[in-house]
């Protein structure tokens, strides 16, 4: 469930035997503390108990930051079995690694080659994407970049790799006031040094919202949505480009998206998210259907 972290009691001690200078369990006294780390160890404490760490998914009281409780960690599905080697959509029956693609996407192709998701979109994994979308926790996004670390390097070379954080339209970025996806590949470039771009890819009209509309009118809503920088041919050439968003729903939005970076001149592009919507007859723990997600993950009532 992420690093391990000291008890509170345990950072307490700390503090205090650092302050009084006493001896810590080697029997060294603790000598020459620099008072700026002093501050911020009594700091840290301070702020510890005042508002201590809390679970992303429930808000259970935890030991560190960006720590899941053990039930929420539990109830999360990693997405890590056998799935589409174009869309990544878990194939339960198929073998890990064969190249194998799924009817849909032997019937229609999506322009991109894998769109792997860290987890299936859920309870735990909806809150916490509408937390930092809708709740400003931007804390978040370097939490969710964490457990998508894995699943981009995966992808290929890292040399080669661009982020591409799906773009907002700017009417809604600047009601928003941020990107999530422009968040978390922010996260994940410094977690893993893979560089991001975040106007290479540009969201050229404002769409309506795609709750409850299938799959097909899902694509028309968003055709002709995105364009590219004057400059993208020369930055894109012979790149990998990953895109970045939150939530694979329906995936009207990253097949758009990669359909205008193919033909900017990427030699390839792929698509990483942090959580994956599948039909319930693969998961147990995913209750939603994509139909029921607009582009901003509000589920029908």
């Amino acid at each position: 469930m992420g690093a391990l972290v000291p008890s509170r009691a345990m950072r307490h001690k700390s503090v205090m035997d650092a302050a009084s200078g006493d001896a810590g369990i080697d029997g060294r006294a603790g000598q020459g503390i620099a008072p700026l780390q002093l501050l911020r160890t009594v700091g840290r404490a301070v702020v510890d108990y005042a508002l201590p760490p809390r679970c992303p998914g429930c808000g259970t009281i935890v030991d560190g930051d960006r720590q899941f409780c053990l039930g929420c960690w539990s109830s999360l599905d990693f997405l890590d079995g056998a799935a589409c080697a174009r869309c990544s959509i878990p194939l339960p029956t198929a073998v890990a690694g064969t190249g194998v693609e799924c009817g849909a996407c032997m019937a229609d192709p999506p322009s991109f080659s894998g769109a792997p998701a860290a987890v299936a979109y859920g309870p735990v994994a909806r809150t916490v994407a509408l937390r930092l979308k809708y709740g400003r926790r931007t804390g978040h996004a370097r939490l969710m970049a964490g457990l998508m670390t894995r699943k981009l390097l995966a992808l290929g070379d890292p040399a080669d790799m661009l982020l591409i954080p799906v773009p907002l339209h700017r009417w809604r970025l600047w009601s928003r006031g941020f990107n999530q996806a422009a968040m978390i590949a922010d996260a994940l470039a410094r977690q893993t040094g893979v560089p991001r771009d975040h106007h290479l890819l540009l969201r050229k009209k404002s769409t309506a919202a795609l709750r409850g509309k299938g799959r097909r009118e899902r694509e028309k809503i968003v055709a002709g949505a995105f364009g590219l920088a004057a400059d993208a041919r020369a930055r894109v050439a012979r790149r990998h480009l990953v895109l970045i968003d939150d939530v694979h729903a329906s995936g009207a939005t990253l097949r758009s998206a990669a359909k205008v970076l193919h033909r900017g001149g990427a030699a390839q592009v792929s698509a990483l998210t942090w959580a994956r919507v599948v039909p319930d007859a693969l998961t147990t723990g995913n209750i939603f259907d994509f139909a029921d997600v607009d582009s901003d993950m509000v589920v029908k009532r």
